[in-house]
């Protein structure tokens, strides 16, 4: 009732006087004005700043999504390029070599253990037969055990069941290399036994296939010795084969499917004739 009153009064005065009044009221209402001014705008400024902070989270989110795609393609595109530089080297390989070759791509290993096979993704619809070398650019890979229409495994040399008989190139003996599985490091390891006990090997030496035997081709580039050391009998040496081939990053290989030639055959039974004499007589 008192506010009532006090309203109808003011506006009842005399325009003067009520003027007066209304000036005195917006003159102590104004700083209450200013405050709330103030404040109205700073909430304005922190709604805006909040709303610009999920912009951004929203903003850095797509940014991080969008970088990890990127990085991502950048891989893929790594990959594309390393995999165009391996098969223009094999192409190159293929296109130098004096062999009928098989290219291959290798689609699985053995679980059983990682150094004994491979799976290549040709078979016998491709050319590719039971017994036959497996080569890279760089050396020998193996031979191949088993064939299907569309697949086939190949024994890796580093396989304890892979004997090979190869000749060391600078002194011109002969031997047999054995697969011994893979090192601690992971490297792979060949054996090569039963070499003349009088001949001079050293490590370095140039380790290729002897052509003996029928199942590898002559002149297969198989590894370098690493080491000699003389055999517990007396009558031969034995020395640590390196593989030129790193069986552990096959991607693609060759098959060798040449046939041999008639003269060849002979040289061959020739000299695995005397490779027999060499090793029975100490």
């Amino acid at each position: 009732m008192v506010i009532i009153l006090v309203l109808v009064a003011l506006l009842n005065l005399p325009d003067a006087v009520s003027g007066r009044v209304k000036d005195a009221l917006r003159e102590g209402v104004a700083p209450l004005q200013q405050v709330f001014s103030v404040f109205s705008f700073r909430i304005k400024e922190a709604g805006t700043a909040l709303r610009g902070l999920g912009g951004a989270v929203r903003e850095n989110r797509e940014m991080a999504a969008e970088l990890t795609r990127l990085r991502g393609y950048v891989r893929h595109l790594r990959e594309v390029e390393n995999e165009n530089i391996e098969l223009r080297n094999q192409l190159l390989f293929s296109r130098r070599s004096e062999r009928e070759l098989i290219p291959c791509e290798v689609i699985g290993r053995d679980i059983s253990g990682w150094w004994h096979s491979v799976r290549l993704w040709n078979g016998r619809a491709d050319g590719v037969e039971t017994n036959q070398a497996v080569i890279t650019s760089d050396g020998l890979v193996g031979k191949v055990m088993d064939v299907s229409a569309h697949t086939s495994d190949v024994l890796l040399i580093s396989d304890p069941n892979c004997r090979i008989s190869v000749r060391i190139s600078r002194t011109g003996s002969f031997g047999i290399s054995t697969g011994r599985g893979a090192s601690l490091s992971g490297e792979p390891l060949c054996q090569l036994d039963f070499i003349d006990k009088n001949s001079e090997i050293r490590p370095g030496d140039e380790v290729t296939t002897s052509g003996l035997g029928g199942v590898f081709p002559r002149g297969l580039l198989v590894g370098y010795i690493e080491n000699v050391t003389q055999d517990e009998s007396g009558l031969y040496q034995s020395a640590h084969i390196v593989p030129t081939a790193d069986l552990g990053k096959l991607a693609y290989v060759f098959v060798v499917s040449e046939k041999e030639d008639p003269a060849e055959a002979l040289l061959r039974q020739k000299e695995e004739m005397e490779s027999e004499l060499e090793v029975a007589v100490p």
